[in-house]
C-alpha cells in the first residue's frame, strides 16, 4: 500500500521527534475541528511521562510509518475541547450511520490521507473502515511490524465508507452544534430508509435525530416506524418538537400516532399544534380505530359534479404537496355529498373541456364511516380498488381510504 495512506491503528503508538530527532512521547488519539475543517486532523495528543501534549496540524514538518517529526515544538499541555471530535475516544468502536448503505455500522479504524505540503505534512480523513481488514490491523498491530501487517491484511478484502457518507451519532443537541454534526445526509434519505436506521439506534439517539432533522423529513420518517417506537420518539421529544412533526404528518397517521400516547401527552401535542391541522386530527381521534373513519385519510381532492378536466387540473396543482398519494378525484352535489369517483389517470387521455362525471367509474363504490376494517379489506380486495372514499350518515365525503392503508393493516395483523 502506498505511503501516502495511514491508518488510525497505525498512527497510535507513533513516536513523536522533536527537532534534534528527541521522542517527545507518542501518539495517544487524534482530533478533527469541524468547524475549522472536516477531514483534516487538526490536532494529535501526545503521551509522556504523566501529562498529555497537544500538536497542532501546523507544527508537523514530516508524518510517516516511523514517526511524526515536528518542525515547532513549542507544545502545549492538553486540555478537553468540545469543538473537538477525538477520533479514538468519539469515533472508534462507535455506532455511525452509513448515509450510502443506509445502515447502522460501527467504526474500527479510520484510513487517512498523508497530504505532502512545501514544509509540513498533514491527514486528512478518507475513509472509516468496518470490515474484517480493519479488524485483523487492530489485532495484529504490536505484535509484528506495522509493514508486515499491511502485507497480510491484502488478502482480505477492505470494507469501508467515505467520510463524507458517514452521518456521526452525537445525543447532546450543544454538542451537535459545536461539532457541526449535520443531518443533511439522513434529510436526503427515502423516510423507509431512515425509518429502518432509526428502529436500530437507541433511544437517545433517535432523540437526537428527531430533534434536529427538519420537521418534514422527520414526519415522512416517523410514518414509516413502528407504532411501538413512534410513541416513544413523541414522547422523549420537547412538546413543541413534537408538535410541528406531527402537524407535518397526514391527518390519519397524526391520529393514528397520537393514539398510542398516554392522554396527557396527546393533549400537550395538539394544544401546541396549529388550529387548522389539530381540528382535523382531533376529528378523527373521534372515530374507532378499526374503523373507516379511524383509517380514512382527509387530505382528498373533491370538486363539484359539473367540474371540467381543466378544473380537475387546476385543483391539483393547487394540492401539490398531496399529489403523489392521490389517485382519485372525488365528486360532489351542492350538498357535499358524494356523488362519483374518478381515477386520476383518465385525465390524462382527455381534452380540457371534457366533463369530470363522463370519466367517472361506472360503479360508486363507498362506506360509512363505521365500516369495520375486514369488510374494509374485503372490498378492496374484490373491487380491486386503490381508493375507497369514506361517507358519513348523510352521505357526506368524510375522507377517503387508499390501498396503502390497506396493506398497511394486512400486514401488521
Amino acid at each position: 500500500m502506498a505511503d501516502e495512506i495511514l491508518f488510525l491503528t497505525e498512527l497510535l503508538g507513533l513516536k513523536v521527534y522533536d527537532l534534534k530527532g528527541r521522542s517527545l512521547g507518542f501518539v495517544k488519539d487524534a482530533a478533527i475541528v469541524p468547524l475549522i475543517h472536516p477531514s483534516r486532523v487538526d490536532r494529535f495528543l501526545v503521551g509522556g511521562g504523566w501529562s498529555w501534549l497537544t500538536v497542532r496540524h501546523d507544527q508537523v514538518g514530516q508524518i510517516s510509518l516511523d514517526g511524526i517529526y515536528l518542525k515547532d515544538e513549542v507544545l502545549t499541555p492538553y486540555h478537553s475541547d468540545e469543538y473537538m471530535l477525538r477520533l479514538v475516544r468519539d469515533l472508534l468502536d462507535q455506532q455511525i450511520i452509513d448515509g450510502q448503505g443506509r445502515k447502522v455500522v460501527r467504526v474500527t479504524d479510520v484510513t487517512f490521507k498523508i497530504q505532502h505540503e512545501t514544509d509540513e505534512d498533514a491527514l486528512n480523513i478518507v475513509d472509516v473502515d468496518i470490515g474484517l481488514r480493519s479488524i485483523f490491523r487492530r489485532l495484529m498491530q504490536g505484535a509484528i511490524s506495522r509493514r508486515w501487517v499491511r502485507r497480510l491484511q491484502e488478502v482480505i478484502p477492505p470494507n469501508s465508507i467515505h467520510w463524507e457518507n458517514c452521518s456521526i451519532l452525537e445525543a447532546d443537541p450543544q454538542r451537535r452544534l459545536r461539532l457541526n454534526v449535520s443531518n443533511e445526509i439522513l434529510e436526503r434519505m427515502h423516510p423507509a430508509d431512515l425509518a429502518d436506521i432509526v428502529e436500530e439506534l437507541t433511544p437517545e439517539d433517535r432523540e437526537a435525530i428527531f430533534e434536529t432533522i427538519d420537521s418534514e423529513v422527520a414526519a415522512e420518517a416517523l410514518s414509516e416506524v413502528e407504532p411501538e417506537i413512534q410513541a416513544s420518539i413523541l414522547e422523549s421529544l420537547e412538546t413543541e418538537k413534537a408538535a410541528e412533526i406531527v402537524e407535518e404528518m397526514a391527518p390519519n397517521e397524526a391520529a393514528d400516532v397520537l393514539a398510542e400516547l398516554e392522554e396527557q401527552t396527546s393533549e400537550e401535542i395538539l394544544q401546541e399544534m396549529e388550529p387548522e391541522p389539530k381540528t382535523e386530527v382531533e376529528e378523527l381521534l373521534e372515530y374507532h380505530e378499526s374503523s373507516a373513519g379511524g383509517l380514512m385519510n382527509t387530505e382528498y381532492v373533491a370538486l363539484p359534479q359539473n367540474s371540467t378536466v381543466a378544473d380537475a387540473i387546476q385543483a391539483l396543482r393547487a394540492h401539490e404537496e398531496i399529489l403523489e398519494k392521490l389517485n382519485t378525484i372525488f365528486l360532489v352535489d351542492a350538498n357535499e355529498q358524494l356523488t362519483a369517483s374518478v381515477p386520476l389517470a383518465r385525465l390524462f387521455t382527455a381534452a380540457g373541456a371534457t366533463p369530470l362525471k363522463d370519466l367517472a367509474a361506472e360503479n360508486l363504490i363507498q362506506v360509512d364511516v363505521e365500516e369495520k376494517q375486514d369488510r374494509i379489506t374485503e372490498i378492496f380486495d374484490k373491487y380491486n380498488l386503490l381508493a375507497l372514499p369514506v361517507v358519513d350518515e348523510a352521505g357526506k365525503l368524510a375522507g377517503a381510504i387508499t390501498a396503502d392503508e390497506v396493506i398497511s393493516l394486512l400486514r401488521a395483523k
